[in-house]
């Protein structure tokens, strides 16, 4: 009995033996399915933000201020006597994407008949969103329906399209002949594109009591000048967005003893000083047999 009781823990111990392999081979298994799983859902995650559709970034993220887009000299001599020198803003719910401004006034020249002038112009900004495209895509579309637009002017005659260099990405001219309250108004439409913002400038004109009718060209002249102001009044509305609000100035005096050398070397040869003296006021240690 006393024989058999040791053999027993020994046949015991061999049988847990494989128990516990089972177990642990359980486990490593176990383990291993987590890492394929998180595995999976790392490629499956990859791979759907590589399918995510990606568009450029639309370069202007802001619209000037419209009755500012065009200089008074330029309103002043467009139309002499505007109603409101500072123009007329249009309603927007969001002027950073729509805003617009006009000015419009008679010039009463008593018996020789009175000048009346109109001049407006309109922005509209458009972001880049991955559904419909970048912002200059679609302001390219915007572009061809607003010259639709001034092409299809009610009562409108003698209509003409025709391209205008120098005035943003792209521009076209619409002119034609309207009349309205008995009298024959000359139009001027520019339709210009700039990256992601499409500016559309209306200037006309009429001569009303038996004055005389302004030309054409005259009319066609004073809106493009104003929509080159319009279109770089674009561009300088970016440039003062993107301008810090401020910066941290470093302190003078700081900055002063860093850049200077001698300081350094003056601050160095004080602690060299301040260590010896300290050295010299040190009582003597006397040996002690």
């Amino acid at each position: 009995m006393h024989r058999s009781a040791p053999r027993l823990s020994r046949i015991l111990a061999c049988a847990a033996v494989p128990v516990m392999l089972v177990v642990a081979g359980c486990s490593s298994d176990s383990g291993d399915k987590k890492e394929s799983g998180s595995s999976d859902s790392s490629a499956s995650a990859s791979a759907t933000k590589k399918a995510e559709p990606t568009v450029e970034p639309a370069k202007f993220a802001a619209l000037p201020d419209p009755c500012k887009s065009i200089t008074k000299k330029t309103v002043t001599s467009l139309v002499p006597k505007a109603k409101s020198k500072n123009g007329t803003a249009a309603t927007s719910s969001d002027t950073s994407s729509r805003a617009g401004c006009s000015w419009n006034g008679l010039d009463d020249n008593g018996v020789k008949g009175s000048q009346y002038r109109w001049l407006d112009v309109g922005f509209t900004r458009f972001d880049s969103d991955p559904s419909l495209g970048s912002g200059a895509k679609r302001a390219q579309q915007d572009f061809d329906k607003q010259i639709a637009k001034a092409k299809a002017a009610e009562g409108a005659k003698k209509v003409a399209e025709a391209p205008v260099s120098g005035i943003g990405e792209q521009a076209t001219k619409i002119t034609y002949d309207l009349t309205k309250t008995s009298e024959d108004f000359k139009y001027a439409t520019i339709v210009a594109r700039t990256e992601n913002v499409v500016v559309t400038l209306t200037y006309n004109g009429a001569g009303y009591a038996g004055s005389k009718t302004p030309s054409a060209g005259d009319i066609l002249k004073g809106a493009e000048k104003a929509a080159k102001e319009a279109v770089a009044a674009v561009a300088a509305a970016d440039t003062d967005s993107a301008k810090p609000s401020g910066s941290a100035t470093p302190d003078k005096k700081t900055t002063d003893k860093a850049d200077d050398p001698e300081s350094s070397d003056s601050d160095s040869s004080d602690r060299k000083t301040t260590d010896k003296k300290s050295s010299a006021h040190k009582s003597p240690v006397k040996k002690t047999s």
